[in-house]
């Protein structure tokens, strides 16, 4: 792997040369050029100013904030790098969190973390290990790309795994999903079938099948596609049968489940 960023982990008087890589693999994604239906070519895309309908080049547009609507403050290019923060090349531990304090929907982008040079493994170990016995992770600040991120570090094995998290104001309230603000009492039978549905599923989580069927599904269409084999719809099944009794399918869920496990 290539590693994305190369600096330090500080905390206190410890220093840690690191180096930062992608956790996430995207070559086996599945995409799609545009294509002109005519001739095959391939479509581009033009900018052009939705007022006098003229086309534009990159040295006709700046940025503009919408304060009110339809009203701009204008920035250059100037401007916008003014307030843009230089890496440090370090990423400075704030503070150290219990891991199930922080909400999943904190979690952004994840990478991983591994030692730069011989001489940082030890120092390294340590880190990992001491995250390890204290069950903490560790909250600090990044600088990628020109913005500063705030990240958590967590120990994986023998590694570390970094996760940059959202700030607080770009998640939504819960409290606003409707008709979530009060709790619905709950049927004691209904509640009984239902855990014994959830115990007669429960496995673990390295047994759950991840496959990307419609990945999967994506590949055999365009193989068929250049081989120019004929294109047969799949069947959709039964999937959108409406539940009638919730106590009924309870039972009959027990029942298949029981099934598949016997």
């Amino acid at each position: 792997m290539r590693s994305v960023w190369k600096g330090h982990i500080r905390f206190s008087l410890v220093t840690i040369p690191i180096q930062i890589f992608n956790a996430v693999e995207t070559k086996g994604n599945v995409s799609f050029r545009q294509i002109h239906n005519k001739d095959n070519g391939p479509v581009g895309y033009k900018k052009y100013c939705k007022s006098c309908e003229e086309t534009v080049s990159r040295d006709d547009i700046v940025k503009g904030f919408e304060y009110e609507p339809d009203q701009y403050a204008i920035f250059s290019e100037e401007e916008l790098n003014s307030v843009k923060l230089k890496s440090t090349k370090a990423i400075d531990i704030e503070a150290f969190v219990d891991i199930d304090e922080v909400h999943p929907s904190r979690y952004e982008n994840v990478y991983y973390i591994g030692p730069e040079g011989d001489i940082a493994k030890g120092t390294y170990s340590l880190f990992c290990q001491t995250l390890k016995e204290s069950g903490k992770a560790g909250i600090g600040r990044i600088i990628l790309r020109d913005r500063e991120d705030v990240v958590l570090i967590t120990p994986h094995k023998n590694a570390l795994i970094m996760y940059k998290l959202r700030f607080p104001y770009e998640i939504r309230s819960i409290e606003k999903v409707p008709d979530t603000d009060e709790s619905t009492e709950t049927d004691a039978a209904q509640m009984k079938l239902a855990l014994q549905l959830v115990e007669s599923l429960s496995t673990t989580f390295d047994q759950v099948d991840f496959e990307d069927r419609y990945r999967d599904a994506l590949l055999d269409l365009v193989d068929k596609k250049v081989q120019g084999k004929e294109i047969v719809n799949m069947d959709e099944g039964d999937d959108d049968k409406p539940v009638v009794n919730i106590m009924d399918a309870l039972k009959k869920s027990i029942e298949e489940a029981k099934k598949k496990s016997a």
